[in-house]
């Protein structure tokens, strides 16, 4: 298991004993060795997948012992301990973390600055927030509101006319790139004569390759069985089509998931849960509220 960004402070401080200017990069391998970290837990990656939680989280011990006086930055990437943090090593019975810290008025400065954040509830009974790094703090938030974002809007979706959730379906897989960016390219078929399809998407401007939609506007816990599977798989072949997709705002069974498998035609199967985070990801029935823009230092730009 990686050590949460407190965890590393001792350690890292440690490594910085001897008064020799440390490359961040040395560091963060050597407290991989050190805590004896798997391939797959030197990898691994925050949800944005840009950084990986082991540099984030020394990253961040080195930022507050940094902002505390007891490590300095001398040039990019790089550090030394100062004679504070040289004074806090020679006590063996002191533990250096966020309560240690807490005694260094710069350090309160910093934190003050970063507690005008809300605190984040999606955090567990089990869990400190000083255990994570404002950055996982930060996407955690994220990520709840946007799951409640999805439960919301999975919600109004079950509760449109069955033609406004067909059009919601076409314009959702239009916005997603099928059909390229020619109007026109998609449309529902209505209520009769459909032969078990909901919707087309043209694929060229000939409409010579065609993938077709089956729409299934069910309440949670109807879920979509094999034989509604066969049935599309039939319309299908009337269609002479080699392309579809099954939509349905609930789920799909076992035996109608392993039932697509099997088809040789290709089917592909997107349930209510999958459908909301497309929904939210291309701004359909929803839209962007606010951006907020994570900076970090141009290293190049103090390189010059």
């Amino acid at each position: 298991m990686i050590p949460t960004y407190q965890e590393f402070m001792q350690p890292l401080l440690e490594i910085a004993r001897n008064g020799r200017e440390i490359k961040v990069r040395d560091a963060i391998k050597t407290l991989a060795d050190q805590y004896n970290l798997t391939p797959e837990e030197r990898v691994e990656k925050l949800p944005s997948g840009r950084v990986t939680v082991l540099d984030n989280r020394v990253g961040w011990a080195k930022t507050y012992l940094t902002k505390s006086g007891l490590l300095e930055s001398t040039r990019r990437a790089h550090f030394v301990i100062t004679e504070r943090g040289k004074r806090a090593l020679e006590d063996p019975k002191v533990e250096i973390n966020n309560a240690y810290l807490k005694q260094f008025e710069e350090f309160n400065a910093f934190k003050e600055q970063k507690n005008e954040i809300q605190p984040n509830p999606t955090l567990s009974e089990t869990t400190c927030e000083d255990d994570i790094t404002p950055d996982e703090t930060l996407r955690a938030a994220y990520k709840q509101i946007n799951n409640a974002l999805a439960d919301e809007i999975l919600i109004r979706t079950r509760q449109v006319t069955p033609a406004f959730f067909e059009q919601l379906l076409v314009d959702l897989l239009i916005a997603m790139g099928y059909g390229g960016s020619s109007e026109g390219m998609g449309h529902t078929l209505g209520q009769t004569g459909d032969n078990g399809v909901d919707g087309v998407i043209n694929q060229d401007p000939l409409g010579v390759d065609q993938v077709y939609i089956q729409a299934k506007r069910y309440a949670q816990g109807n879920n979509v069985g094999s034989g509604d599977i066969r049935d599309f798989f039939g319309a299908l072949n009337l269609k002479k089509a080699q392309k579809g997709i099954f939509i349905t705002t609930s789920d799909f069974t076992v035996s109608a998931t392993q039932t697509a498998k099997d088809l040789g035609m290709r089917i592909v199967l997107i349930n209510g849960k999958e459908l909301a985070k497309l929904m939210l990801k291309y701004n359909i029935g929803s839209r962007d509220e606010q951006v907020l823009h994570l900076k970090k230092i141009d290293e190049e730009f103090f390189d010059a």
